[in-house]
């Protein structure tokens, strides 16, 4: 299948299609990201979906909150697209890749589509491709793209560099969540959604709900949001409780930015950003290739030894490498 005829299905919102070109440009081989390239090109005048990135505490019920939200868009006539990232083994690589599963009536929503994808050894709580992934459903017509990261940390905040929108789902009664959510995610967060908001959890939640409220108040301003944000919010994914309000909130700060002329600055700063990581990811690659590959060996091989700091054998790198040019 050439790159015209594969980018004609996409844009026509066929799955299979678009399921093999996010096959497509997570593969490594050569070929098949000189396919890639070409495909995003031919893509590359797709319409913008609102990007939503989603990150939590384990056990937050992640998977749950996408499933009921997910499921009250399409059910407003919303298409939906759902890109999780699983962890993967550091020893063997693979990945559980569950997510389908966790979700089951979202994935027999047709409105919607969920691909589950392996971080490998991407750091950011995303995988690699991501925002590849990520531009592919936006050219298959997908009106919200959620993308769900490998769980809370400080290097999830990579994701604030390809959502429109980030949450922070939280669960009530954390005892010292608080301080050990890091301020990094904290400043990133636009929303904080508290979920397990019913039943004997409901007051639990709510106070967490005013911890967190008053935290954000500390927090310097961002010139990205109007007055009363970033907000904590109280939901139920169980019982589809907030979910309703949570979406009217996400939905005026998004309006706000795109008044303001923040959303376009945001876009524009985010494919600067891509564009500068994937140099940095193919230097690396060079790296590991003859001769810089015998050059990186030998001065590891003496900063193991003791004969050179690492410092010094960096800098006789990046010496050898301007040299090159």
């Amino acid at each position: 299948m050439d790159t015209t005829e594969r980018a004609a299905l996409i844009r026509a919102g066929d799955r299979r299609a678009l399921a093999r070109a996010i096959t497509l440009v997570e593969s490594a081989r050569p070929d098949h990201r000189a396919e890639a390239l070409a495909l995003l090109e031919a893509l590359r005048d797709a319409p913008q979906a609102l990007r939503i990135g989603l990150s939590g505490t384990p056990g937050v019920g992640k998977s749950t909150f996408i499933e009921a939200f997910g499921l009250m868009l399409t059910g407003q006539g919303l298409k939906v697209a759902v890109l999780a990232v699983d962890p993967s083994s550091a020893r063997s690589g693979g990945s559980i890749l569950g997510d389908k599963t966790r979700m089951e009536r979202l994935s027999r929503d047709p409105a919607a589509f969920i691909r589950p994808s392996p971080s490998q050894s991407q750091l950011g709580g995303v995988a690699r491709r991501t925002r590849e992934a990520v531009a592919l459903c936006e050219a298959a017509g997908f009106d919200v793209v959620l993308i769900e990261t490998v769980g809370v940390g400080q290097s999830e905040t990579v994701v604030a560099e390809l959502s429109d929108l980030f949450l922070l789902l939280l669960a009530p009664a954390g005892g010292d969540e608080l301080q050990g959510v890091k301020r990094g995610i904290m400043e990133m967060a636009d929303l904080i959604l508290v979920n397990k908001a019913d039943g004997d959890l409901k007051p639990a939640a709510l106070r967490t709900v005013a911890d967190y409220a008053g935290a954000l108040q500390l927090l310097r301003r961002r010139p990205q949001d109007p007055p009363g944000f970033p907000k904590a919010l109280p939901v139920s994914a169980l019982g589809a409780a907030g979910l309703g309000e949570a979406w009217a909130e996400m939905q005026a700060l998004v309006a706000w930015r795109k008044a303001q002329g923040h959303w376009d600055r945001a876009r524009a700063a985010q494919a600067r950003h891509w564009f500068e990581e994937e140099v940095r990811q193919g230097l690396l690659a060079a790296l590991a290739r003859e001769p810089q590959k015998g050059l990186m060996a030998s001065l590891g091989d003496r900063v193991a030894q003791g004969r050179l700091t690492p410092e010094a054998a960096a800098a006789e790198m990046l010496h050898h490498l301007g040299q090159a040019r």
